[in-house]
């Protein structure tokens, strides 16, 4: 059974400094209800994923989920703000283009999915309305991290909600980690609760469903993190044969592609650059009971010292020994120089994916299909379902103006 809030610290004596912080986004929020702000809505469908929590809540691999779930049946596009970029403005990112440029993240997608179109945009706005005059046949836009971008009025508002951080018991900043108000999530038709425990107690369920008290109009959805197969970083680290590392005539310790059951007997270093990597230790120290974290600061850009400070604690380890990173820290390590021959030789990424438990899968999947479905123009979805209708030459073919996903 968890224990409430077992990841939230509050400084009481920064609560008066909440409150002022509160009434400011109280007031911008007000402005946007009452139309002194204005959200704008968009001819193409618009997915928005986002918090109102700062750190991570799970938002990258529930844009994958929503990617491959769309891809093969919808021309799909994915905006982000791309945090802590190089680059400024509008980019579109292209097989060429470098993590600097976009950031970890967006990287991330484009190096899985090199055929979604993947961009980034401070101006949420002004992403979508260069996304689509660039390219007409997008079906969907799938918004990251912008929950709090009211500029943009979504057609399905998701709003996750880390597990082991429930909003319900958190405190504004700088007290605590809301972005805004509890009342924020009202905006959301679609709560996740993130990172659940597989074993998550049907009481718990109930307790937490009560507690987020949502509107009759939102849906509450739980999920869980599943850990894929490692594979390595740097073609060094590949085997050849299924026994010898690629550069190395020596026996590999790990093969090309490992279980993480395979990693029991081995020393681990578990290097992350995440806002809460206190789940994933939580979640392998089963598994790997030689466990050593080494944590960085999410989206944490590593300096020279770093450097060798993996290379030294990697190298203090007793063999066997392994390293594991997560996707979004691996695409700022493989561009790393200084690292050793021994980090690169045993440097080996956990992909992840999230599940979605209490058998939710198909309701949530059927939700998001159906909005899709009614909206768009262009999506096999749709055309599978007009080729069945009697052909009309006064039918003009133009999309219908996004619906609320509340009015669906």
């Amino acid at each position: 059974m968890r224990v409430e809030g077992d990841f939230i610290k509050i400084n009481k004596w920064l609560l008066p400094l909440s409150w002022f912080y509160g009434l400011g986004v109280k007031l911008r929020n007000t402005m946007f209800s009452i139309g002194m702000l204005k959200s704008r809505a968009f001819d193409v469908p618009v997915i928005s994923v986002g918090n109102i929590t700062v750190g991570g809540s799970g938002k990258t691999p529930h844009i994958e989920y929503l990617i491959r779930l769309l891809k093969d049946s919808c021309h799909t596009a994915v905006l982000s703000r791309g945090y802590k970029r190089k680059s400024k403005g509008f980019v579109l990112a292209t097989p060429e283009t470098t993590m600097p440029e976009i950031g970890d993240e967006p990287f991330q997608m484009k190096q899985k999915f090199p055929e979604v179109q993947v961009a980034v945009d401070k101006d949420r706005c002004h992403g979508i309305d260069t996304l689509i005059a660039n390219d007409k046949d997008i079906d969907v836009v799938l918004l990251d991290d912008a929950f709090q971008h009211r500029y943009v009025k979504p057609g399905i508002n998701i709003l996750l909600v880390d597990y082991h951080r429930l909003i319900i018991y958190d405190a504004l900043l700088p007290a605590g980690r809301l972005r805004e108000p509890l009342s924020g999530k009202d905006r959301a038709d679609i709560v996740i609760i993130t990172k659940c425990p597989k074993d998550l107690k049907p009481m718990e369920y109930r307790v937490i469903t009560k507690a987020m008290s949502l509107y009759p109009y939102q849906q509450l959805f739980f999920t869980t993190i599943d850990y894929g197969e490692l594979k390595p970083v740097f073609e060094e680290a590949k085997v050849l044969d299924g026994t010898k590392a690629a550069n190395d005539n020596k026996a590999a310790d790990v093969p090309s592609a490992a279980t993480l059951s395979q990693l029991k007997g081995h020393h681990v270093l578990l290097l992350t650059g995440i806002a809460s990597p206190q789940q994933m230790t939580h979640d392998l120290n089963p598994i790997i009971p030689q466990l050593t974290p080494l944590t960085f600061a999410d989206h944490h850009n590593f300096k020279a010292k770093d450097v060798e400070l993996i290379n030294n604690t990697f190298a203090a380890l007793p063999e066997p020994k392994a390293i594991i990173t997560t996707e979004k820290d691996a695409t700022r390590l493989q561009h790393l120089e200084g690292l050793s021959k021994e980090v690169r030789q045993h440097l080996y990424v956990l992909p992840i994916t999230v599940c979605f438990l209490q058998g939710q899968t198909k309701m949530f999947n059927h939700q998001i299909i159906d909005y899709v479905h009614k909206n768009s123009r262009n999506s096999i979805l749709v055309k599978r379902k007009d080729d069945h209708k009697p052909q009309d030459s006064n039918h003009s073919g133009d999309r219908p103006r996004t619906i609320s996903f509340r009015n669906n």
